[in-house]
């Protein structure tokens, strides 16, 4: 079976700094689960259509995230009980450029996300809100009062970036993704799971849906944050997100 990295070799390459007009700050996400044995098969459609996104000629980047949230997890239940909008709040650390970044991302009744950020020390990773600029970032734009947010879940993995010539969306894939309750102590990780997420303008055709949907692969809503919370913590609330964690079992077990 060809690997992934044998698959990425017959992928065109863009730069980080020639992607740096393609943020999509302000975007419309479609989010897709699959097997991580369907991952060659799946990039290989992409070949001709897309190119990847390299590092110092690396196709396969790392990225350390920690979510803060309130003590009783409230942007965690807004995602949980379906609020239309809601918050989130990160320290991202992108690991092959050394870059750290406080974001707080957006959803509102539109099923837009809008991600606002600024950069931190890579230190500062763990409590960055001990940070002023950052503190007085998220006190202007988060609407959760900024002394109650603790660290909550850390998570880990390997993303693929592809970009089309035209620049107007990003296709991302997860893997390797890895949790730790910073609260319970515990961890997990979903070796099997590829995270998928497509990033656009808006509502526009796109080629990568019609190729995914011509393959049987489904959207389907995710958070990687949700879905740690639920792994790594029993007692939280997680009655709605019960049969997409068995859709995820489901995965692993038809590999």
């Amino acid at each position: 079976m060809t690997s992934v990295a044998e698959v990425l070799t017959g992928f065109s390459t863009i730069t980080l700094e020639e992607m740096s007009a393609v943020k999509l700050m302000n975007r419309i996400d479609t989010k897709f689960l699959v097997s991580v044995t369907r991952l060659p098969e799946i990039l290989a459609r992409f070949q001709d259509s897309y190119f990847v996104q390299t590092k110092d000629s690396c196709r396969i980047s790392h990225y350390n995230t920690l979510y803060y949230d309130t003590p009783d997890a409230q942007m965690y239940l807004a995602h949980h009980d379906r609020k239309l909008t809601r918050q989130k709040l990160r320290a991202r650390i992108y690991c092959d450029t050394g870059n750290a970044f406080c974001e707080i991302k957006n959803k509102n009744n539109k099923k837009r996300t809008k991600k606002k950020r600024i950069p931190i020390e890579v230190s500062q990773f763990g409590d960055m809100l001990a940070c002023e600029e950052a503190r007085t970032f998220v006190a202007e734009k988060l609407r959760y009062e900024v002394g109650c947010l603790v660290p909550h879940v850390e998570n880990e993995f390997d993303r693929i970036t592809l970009v089309n010539p035209n620049k107007t969306e990003r296709l991302t894939f997860d893997s390797n993704i890895r949790f730790v309750n910073r609260h319970t102590g515990l961890s997990t990780a979903v070796p099997d799971l590829v995270i998928i997420e497509l990033k656009q303008d808006g509502h526009v055709p796109s080629f990568a849906k019609d190729v995914l949907r011509e393959m049987r692969i489904k959207p389907k809503r995710i958070s990687k944050y949700c879905l740690g919370t639920v792994l790594t913590n029993p007692t939280v609330k997680a009655n709605r997100f019960k049969r997409k964690i068995r859709y995820i079992n489901k995965l692993s077990q038809n590999q």
